[in-house]
């Protein structure tokens, strides 16, 4: 794949602009890693309050979903550390031995007899799913891959068709799974990243009419599916008759109220609300902490989602906007999902909410992506790039709908070559 022009190649730390004996957390962004301290640790004490019966149920250890957390949580964080002082710019010589990596367990995993609740999506008793990394690894690809077409994206035989290949593999390995959300996770995400990157707007109607035709025919053809927008539709005309998953769900919010009954005091997960430590973590939020609990747990999110459109904004190069951008927004999806999906807003989905849901693999995953967003974040700032040619491209540099010069990015000269 071609590699673009870039100029700014050496590491940060080796960088003549940074000065010898900086401080280890110099140029992290410090309200964001506060916000997901804050996350972690609210996420540890629902998952514990969440999780004590069902564990105790299912594997006779009231700690056990609780300590395989913290398994998984050390783990996370060795990664986010290791990522947020891993230049970001390597990413453009690892993306295709990363995406082959992955491919290669969506195969794999579609070949294993491990059956869960339906669904051939993981390794290890359920422990490690590929979808997961299938998120993050696209975003990965599809930044260093459109950073790099970025002058032919234009062009639909070079820019809107190749998408669409990398996207239908990807995404079409996880529906087999089967994995509705994830798959349109991908997709969402996909069409996004090649919006921002200056995509042909005539080339992303399209996209979004093939989007939808395709949304309809795969929830018409899957069982799954089918029975999913079925209850979701039904439930939107009477709540009475939805899912039973979505009609515990209501209960537990409605016995919430405005301050909760208190943290570990939810009756709702003794009494048949379907998995209360992954799925339906939200639904324990809201009984046990009130709208209150659930208002700040958003603005947390909201906040964390801020931050990460800051770094993408500030980022030195196209390539560390594109890399923020769709890293924070595909976070901020997950969250809206779920939470969405708990108070009947949208079909079920089976997704699992950031930092609170018990889930090795999705925890590792956001952990992951917040170490690159560190990593972007630390290398703003540390001195101008000779690579100007992404700020002619309005639709990156202003994240498009915050620039109201343009509709349609087109490359112009700079200030400076006019002077």
């Amino acid at each position: 794949m071609g590699t673009g022009t870039f100029v700014n190649e050496r590491p940060y730390a080796e960088r003549p602009n940074d000065p010898a004996g900086r401080g280890i957390l110099r140029g992290f962004d410090m309200p964001l890693l506060v916000a997901v301290v804050a996350l972690i640790v609210f996420g540890l004490a629902m998952l514990f309050s969440a999780s004590w019966d069902f564990s105790l149920s299912a594997y006779d250890d009231p700690m056990h979903m609780f300590n395989r957390q913290l398994m998984w949580l050390g783990l996370g964080l060795i990664a986010a550390t290791f990522l947020a002082f891993f230049d970001y710019h390597h990413w453009r010589r690892l993306v295709v031995p990363a995406m082959a990596l992955t491919i290669g367990l969506l195969m794999t995993v579609l070949l294993m007899n491990e059956i869960r609740f339906g669904a051939k999506r993981s390794f290890f008793e359920g422990s490690v799913q590929p979808s997961e990394l299938a998120k993050l690894v696209s975003i990965l690809y599809l930044s260093v891959w459109l950073y790099a077409k970025k002058q032919h994206l234009h062009d639909i035989s070079l820019g809107l068709i190749p998408l669409g290949v990398i996207l239908g593999v990807v995404g079409g390995l996880i529906y087999q799974q089967p994995d509705l959300s994830a798959a349109a996770t991908v997709l969402m995400l996909g069409g996004l990243l090649f919006f921002l990157a200056g995509g042909d707007l005539k080339q992303i109607g399209v996209l979004l009419v093939v989007a939808c035709i395709a949304a309809w025919v795969v929830s018409s053809a899957s069982l799954t599916g089918r029975e999913r927008v079925g209850d979701f539709i039904a439930g939107v005309k009477d709540p009475l008759q939805a899912s039973y998953h979505v009609r515990r769900a209501f209960e537990a919010i409605v016995n919430g109220g405005w301050f909760g009954v208190g943290l570990g005091q939810s009756q709702s997960k003794l009494t048949g609300l379907p998995v209360p430590p992954t799925d339906s973590v939200f639904a324990v939020v809201v009984e046990e902490l009130g709208w209150f609990g659930s208002v700040a747990l958003i603005a947390l999110y909201g906040f964390l989602v801020w931050r990460g459109l800051v770094i993408a904004r500030r980022a030195p190069d196209m390539l560390g906007t594109l890399l923020a951008s769709g890293l924070v927004i595909w976070i901020a999806f997950e969250v809206l999902l779920n939470m969405a999906v708990m108070v009947g807003l949208l079909p079920f989905a089976g997704n699992a909410l950031p930092f609170i849901s018990a889930g090795g693999s999705n925890l590792v995953a956001t952990l992951s992506a917040l170490g690159i967003l560190f990593n972007i974040s630390r290398q703003t700032g540390a001195g101008a790039t000779t690579d100007e040619e992404w700020r002619s491209y309005s639709a990156v540099a202003n994240l498009r709908w915050w620039n109201g010069r343009r509709s349609v990015s087109r490359p112009r000269r700079s200030q400076r070559a006019n002077q």
